[in-house]
């Protein structure tokens, strides 16, 4: 299955729950909150359910779906190349942005999971969509979302409207600097927290899926540990790709970037040996162009004052380096968790949130076309699925880079690529959708946008050299 028809199972599934829910408690309202590993979590407004209660909403949906329903909807056009879709549920219009499957019969494939105070709808896996992967409670990307959840609630911020209404009242300069205030926040307790394990800590490990903001963070990370008085010391795992004649090949015969054994492990592991140990290593320099190292390398060692910062999608990957002691390691998850819904029933996907940075920043830094970018949007996905995701939960600490306005700003960079995509193209669909959740989103001005924010490695106009 495309990650597309992925997303129209899972908002079918969504309306049977809505459903199921309000006719078991109709003075309720439930509440689509954010994605977690293959689900999405749900609660109900005002009570707290128990697990007897959500095997009966579970039961009730599997009776929904046995029952084979026909779901009735309305297609509506908006302003431009984009549409909702409504369903009536009693007196209530639901509005999606994706539209449903027309039976329920073919949802066969779910599970509810008791996650309190409410549960954890579970999908199936992009990878093996016939199947329900099992659940490990993702006790630290949980967290990172109730942290993010709480200091929305500060700020009185519900939904996607709420940062509209700021934006439309002239204030959106200091939602921008609200937001760039919590990440700063963030990335100096990191500094302290690495700071006082200073003794033991030489190597911080930075991973996370496309678009997060890794290179960024990672730069102010850097900054704020020199605030500290360490001295932090870049190396990037992309320099130790394997010639391209050695890469792996995936399941279609293609070059596959984006495993672990694309690396050179048995070199990676001798340089950060070495280096920690306190010699001087000459490390590799990859040329992207020929697919091969560039003839001379870079000499490096590590004082006892400095600190290796290491950044790559494989850094939580228990394999990457089984023989360094996990003391001297200090690992960084980086993910963009946006949490703004557009109401209580419809989310935005965080995974879409990252495909529309990533649409901005391939066009206007590698030339790339937007049909192209969501044509490789799928084995991305797959190969976040295999090497990323599984690792999340080694993280010493997690950090949030989306920002509240950030699709506000990307709207019409966005817009314009996803407009140049006509319906002969294959990812037409995904980029109808894409305007369609767009288009809930004011445009702001970008002029105050700082030029140190994370947005700005996918806007333009950072002030790193990344």
């Amino acid at each position: 299955m495309s990650d597309y028809s992925i997303r129209i199972y899972r908002q079918s599934l969504i309306f049977g729950l809505i459903k199921v829910v309000k006719e078991l408690f109709p003075d309720e309202q439930l509440k689509i909150s954010h994605s977690i590993l293959d689900g999405v979590y749900c609660e109900l407004e005002n009570s707290v359910l128990s697990s007897r209660e959500i095997q009966k909403i579970e039961d009730h949906l599997k009776n929904w779906v046995l029952a084979d329903e026909t779901i009735l909807y309305e297609t509506e056009a908006g302003t431009g190349n984009n549409y909702l879709y409504h369903c009536q549920i009693g007196n209530e219009k639901i509005t999606m942005i994706y539209p449903p499957l027309e039976r329920s019969g073919s949802l066969k494939h779910f599970k509810l999971i008791h996650f309190n105070p409410g549960f954890i709808i579970l999908f199936p896996n992009v990878n093996h969509p016939e199947t329900i992967s099992p659940f490990i409670p993702p006790e630290k990307l949980s967290a990172t979302f109730s942290e993010t959840q709480r200091w929305l609630e500060n700020l009185h911020l519900c939904n996607v409207q709420d940062v509209n209404s700021i934006i439309s009242s002239r204030s959106s300069q200091d939602l921008i600097y609200l937001a760039e205030a919590l990440h700063e926040k963030k990335i100096s307790s990191i500094a302290d927290r690495i700071f006082e394990q200073r003794n033991n800590v030489r190597v911080i490990l930075i991973s996370g899926p496309t678009s997060s903001g890794k290179t960024t963070f990672a730069q102010r990370l850097s900054t704020q540990l020199r605030v500290n008085g360490l001295r932090p010391v870049a190396l990037s795992l992309d320099n130790y790709f394997l010639p391209r004649e050695e890469t792996p090949l995936d399941c279609n015969g293609q070059y596959d970037f984006e495993c672990l054994e694309a690396l050179d492990l048995p070199l990676l592991a001798t340089h950060l040996n070495a280096l920690i140990g306190g010699s001087e290593v000459e490390t590799p320099l990859f040329d992207f162009v020929c697919g091969g190292r560039c003839p001379a390398g870079k000499s490096m060692r590590l004082s006892s004052d400095e600190i290796l910062v290491v950044e790559g999608i494989h850094a939580l990957n228990p394999s990457l380096l089984p023989s360094l002691d996990r003391s001297q390691l200090f690992k960084i998850y980086v993910s963009a968790l946006f949490q703004l819904n557009i109401d209580t029933y419809t989310r935005v996907p965080t995974t879409e949130v990252r495909l529309i940075r990533r649409l901005v920043r391939d066009n206007q830094f590698r030339g790339i076309e937007p049909a192209r970018t969501l044509g490789q949007w799928e084995s991305v996905r797959r190969g976040e699925n295999n090497n990323i995701f599984p690792y999340q939960e080694e993280a010493n600490v997690m950090f949030n880079s989306s920002l509240l306005y950030e699709l506000n700003a990307l709207r019409p960079f966005a817009e314009r690529l996803l407009n140049s995509i006509t319906p002969e193209c294959p990812h037409y669909e995904m980029a109808v959708h894409l305007l369609t959740l767009l288009s809930f989103f004011d445009q702001l001005d970008i002029s105050t946008v700082p030029f140190n924010s994370i947005l700005r490695e996918f806007l333009g106009g950072c002030a790193y050299n990344l």
